[in-house]
């Protein structure tokens, strides 16, 4: 209640008071006194005259919290409504502020004791210059430099104002200021940074403080991005920054400012002075790190200060390198400087942390790249003059073998460099999208259960750099990688990382190397794995050979297709892998499988050289073996590979005889369940029962994915037993959720039931999309699924009503057009009003029967819009508001609007009268 006296400001506030609001806040007292501690400081922070106390309170608390109260109720004010203050409150604010500052870091004690308190009056400062410098505030820049030429702890905090201030400008501006405010604090930075600048060199070679110098640097960090070029190389600045280098508490500032310098490029002006800096830089490096380091193992074992380091030589390297390497290569004695340390740089690229090999990744990807384009324009000078070199003089005679030789000469000096960085990204491949066995935290290997996006994104950066180096000597990438083999097999290299990291390199270089080669390559590793796969005891060791078997065949459909019986051999050991109950096992197999055939499906259904059928007839007689031990997703997937094999056969009788012994199985379980329906329909009731039908149905789908048109033959034969089942369960469906309200949809038992639903929408509308454009295969579905799924839908309860069903009709009229102009009146009065009841209730419920909705009324509008015409006035009337508006944006919007315009008046005019 005492707090209360707060709120009146009309008189000096109490600030012991006010201390004991603030403390309460913080405290650990009741929730109550919190609370009620809160809201007095928020009402506050919110009165208007607040701020005229806030000098008062600053000189009277000395409570930190407190303190920062009033600053931050000071910055509201100076953020907001600094120009409509008096002349004489904004400087009396000014002043106070400035003499707070100095008094306090003027005198080393307080300054330690008060970094809190003086950083955030730093901060205040600053967000007043934004408002005050340069046009009010000339004098600020030359005030600031001689108060910190009085004292060294002023000098240091004068430093971290710089550091302010630039951020602000250069970096955080953006949203803040306007344009021409960031503009005018720009060129006022740029005009009078030569005091700055004198202050910084001053700073750094003549003081001992190491807190000072550490400030100087830090600020000059800030600056180095911006500054005019002629305060960075014609001055001492480079020279002074470098002999520091050595000093170990400068040595990480020291070289973020080295790699801001690294990263400017104004052309070749400066090409002198980074030569210097480079090779003094190198220089010192030795000393520091000496070139033999096991960096990685140095990193992993040492303190956060010495990983920066690592972290920010990589940084300095990258930067360097991407924009003045050309300058190291001109000249002989420069060379060998940039040989070691790019030498430097791939033994960092081996640092087991993330954020490093992603840094240096980056530049490797970029200089690869840039080899590949001047080995490739080899044998095409003219356009390799015009890319690599930047000449825009016409071709003169001799100019084009004096540039093959230029280009030539470039790759042989990278060539040491690029066999390391090959042997780098052989041991450090991502791992693929493809596999699915991993190793967890707990050295199990098990199947991956979610994709991890930056290690896909990475994979794709390092396939891409590791198909340049294979393009560039296909022979030593071939070398590394079977050597590398070879002592998987040995024993001497043997890992699960190891050999993981090697086929996956191996897989991403497919179609790098000239056929012949890759043939050769590919069998000598092939043939390696499988006897590693052999001589290599334990489930876990040989899950993790199968799974790079299998990822490896996978990549090289070329060689597969080349030849037919390793082709079949694979396949026969994919069918082992798929009896092979390991985690993950299975699913790759199925995969690979589905892979290979989608690539090499005319092989299967040719007789080939020395065998009696197509593998397709032979694989279909031993189906029932093969898939025994499958998970029903890994079922389906085998039969929509194998479904892909069909569709290869040309022969209209053949593919039919393998699609009715492809479905044989699903087929005779079908008919058993619909034989038990007849007799009694209650043993369509069984959850069992259901999960069954769930099952026949997925894989059908999974056929009609890959079948088309072809599968025509299949769904003709359980058409209309599976809409009498859609029919029973959608009865039972929405009998459930009257009896049990809207929790009744959320039970197991009608999820079941909506999923066999949801499964034959599925199904209908895979085959009509994938089937060929013929109108009588539209003409033969479409009658018969009107009562059963659109009648269905419009007698259903909202909660019980499949947003499929809008879908599968909006495709059966993108599908088949105008022929279903006579079908969507019936369409319309099925899933109209009732699905606009669903929808116009709020925003929130019904996601996708409104997206769906939208979807059906465009493609109607589009293809079938003279059908709208014949609609009741009152429908013709809905539909068209609910259509005009869906499409009103839409560049798309279909001409046969246009003759309506005259009748309702403009587009524009309806949805003003709408909106």
């Amino acid at each position: 209640m005492a707090a209360e006296k707060l709120r009146d400001l009309s008189q000096p506030i109490d600030v012991a008071l006010l201390d004991a609001t603030v403390a309460a806040f913080y405290g650990t007292g009741s929730k109550e006194e919190r609370t009620a501690a809160d809201q007095i400081l928020r009402d506050l922070q919110n009165n208007p005259d607040m701020w005229l106390q806030v000098m008062h309170i600053l000189q009277n608390t000395k409570n930190l919290n407190t303190k920062f109260f009033a600053l931050q109720v000071l910055e509201g004010v100076i953020k907001y409504r600094w120009n409509a203050l008096p002349v004489e409150q904004r400087d009396g604010m000014k002043n106070y502020i400035s003499e707070v500052i100095v008094q306090l870091s003027s005198n080393e004690a307080s300054f330690r004791v008060e970094r809190l308190y003086v950083n955030k009056l730093n901060v205040i400062l600053v967000q007043i210059l934004k408002h005050e410098w340069p046009v009010r505030w000339r004098s600020f820049i030359p005030d600031l430099v001689a108060a910190a030429k009085t004292s060294e702890t002023i000098c240091e905090n004068c430093m971290a104002i710089l550091k302010l201030l630039s951020e602000e400008v250069f970096d955080f501006s953006r949203g803040e200021m306007t344009q021409q405010k960031i503009k005018d604090l720009k060129q006022s930075l740029n005009s009078e940074f030569q005091l700055i600048h004198e202050l910084c060199l001053y700073v750094l070679s003549a003081s001992q403080r190491a807190e000072l110098i550490r400030a100087t640097l830090s600020t000059l960090h800030a600056f180095l991005s911006w500054i005019p070029l002629g305060y960075i190389f014609e001055s001492p600045l480079l020279e002074t920054l470098l002999k520091l280098f050595p000093v170990p508490s400068y040595r990480n500032l020291i070289l973020q400012c080295l790699t801001e310098v690294a990263a400017l490029n104004f052309g070749d002006f400066y090409n002198v002075q980074y030569v210097k800096m480079y090779n003094i830089f190198m220089v010192q490096l030795q000393a520091i790190l000496p070139p033999t380091t096991n960096i990685p193992e140095a990193y992993a074992h040492g303190s956060s200060e010495e990983q920066v380091f690592i972290q920010n030589l990589a940084l300095f390297f990258t930067s360097f390198y991407k924009f003045h390497i050309r300058v190291l290569e001109a000249t002989q004695e420069n060379i060998a400087t940039l040989l070691m340390g790019l030498e430097y740089l791939l033994n960092i690229s081996y640092v087991d942390d993330t954020e490093v090999f992603k840094v240096c990744l980056d530049y490797w990807n970029s200089l690869v790249l840039e080899l590949f384009e001047a080995h490739h324009n080899l044998e095409n000078p003219a356009v390799a003059t015009a890319n690599l070199m930047g000449l825009q003089l016409p071709l003169l005679p001799g100019m084009v073998d004096g540039l093959g030789s230029q280009l030539l000469q470039r790759r042989q000096l990278y060539s040491s460099p690029m066999s390391k960085l090959r042997m780098l990204m052989i041991c450090r491949m991502a791992k693929p999208e493809e596999v699915l066995i991993v190793e967890d935290e707990n050295g199990n290997i098990v199947r991956e259960t979610m994709k991890d996006n930056d290690v896909l994104v990475q994979y794709k950066i390092m396939r891409e750099t590791l198909i340049y180096l294979s393009h560039l000597d296909h022979e030593d990438t071939e070398k590394q990688m079977l050597k590398k083999l070879s002592k998987q097999l040995s024993g001497e290299d043997w890992t699960w990382n190891n050999l993981n990291t090697l086929c996956w390199a191996i897989g991403s270089i497919s179609g790098s190397m000239m056929e012949e080669q890759e043939n050769r390559f590919l069998v000598m590793v092939i043939r390696d794995l499988l006897n590693l796969c052999e001589i290599t005891k334990g489930k876990d060791n040989k899950a993790v050979i199968a799974s790079n078997i299998m990822y490896v065949v996978g990549q090289y459909p070329r060689f597969l297709r080349a030849h037919w019986k390793f082709l079949k051999t694979v396949v026969n050991k994919l069918f082992e892998f798929m009896h092979e109950t390991h985690p993950g096992v299975q699913d790759m197999a199925c995969d690979t499988f589905l892979k290979i055939v989608q690539k090499c499906k005319r092989k299967f259904v040719i007789v080939q050289v020395g065998e009696n059928e197509p593998f397709v007839s032979e694989l279909l007689t031993g189906l029932a073996t093969t898939i025994a031990d499958l998970e029903p997703h890994q079922y389906h997937t085998f039969y929509e590979s194998v479904a892909h094999m069909i569709q290869a056969e040309s022969d209209p009788q053949k593919r039919d005889e393998y699609l009715q012994r492809l479905m044989e199985l699903p087929n005779q379980k079908w008919g058993e369940i619909i034989g038990q329906a007849r007799q009694s329909v209650d043993y369509l009731k069984d959850q069992e029962v259901i999960r069954t039908v769930l099952n026949i149905l997925q894989t059908n789908t999974s056929v009609a994915t890959s079948l088309g048109t072809h599968f025509l033959s299949q769904i003709s034969l359980i058409f209309l037993d599976m809409l009498n089942v859609y029919r029973m369960y959608s009865e039972l469906i929405s009998s459930s959720i009257a009896e049990g309200g809207p929790f009744a949809s959320k039970t197991s038992y009608v999820k079941l039931l909506r999923s066999v639903k949801r499964e034959t929408l599925k199904l209908i509308e895979t085959f009509l999309d994938k089937a060929e454009d013929q109108p009588q295969i539209g003409k033969q579905f479409v009658p018969p699924m009107m009562d059963p799924v659109l009648g269905d839908y419009a007698r259903n309860l909202p909660d019980a009503r499949e947003s499929e069903v809008l879908s599968l009709f909006a495709t059966i009229i993108n599908k088949y057009k105008a022929t279903m102009i006579d079908d969507v009146p019936r369409i319309f009065e099925a899933v109209f009003q009732c699905t606009l009841e669903m929808i116009t209730k709020n925003f929130e419920d019904y996601p996708e029967h409104r997206l769906k909705f939208f979807s059906l009324l465009r493609a109607i509008a589009t293809h079938c819009f003279p059908a709208l015409i014949r609609l009741s006035s009152q429908l013709f009337q809905w539909a068209y508001q609910l259509i005009l508006g869906s499409l009103s944006l839409n560049s798309n919007l279909s001409l046969s609007w246009i003759p309506l315009y005259g009748r309702f008046g403009t587009q524009k005019e309806i949805l003003l009268k709408l909106g």
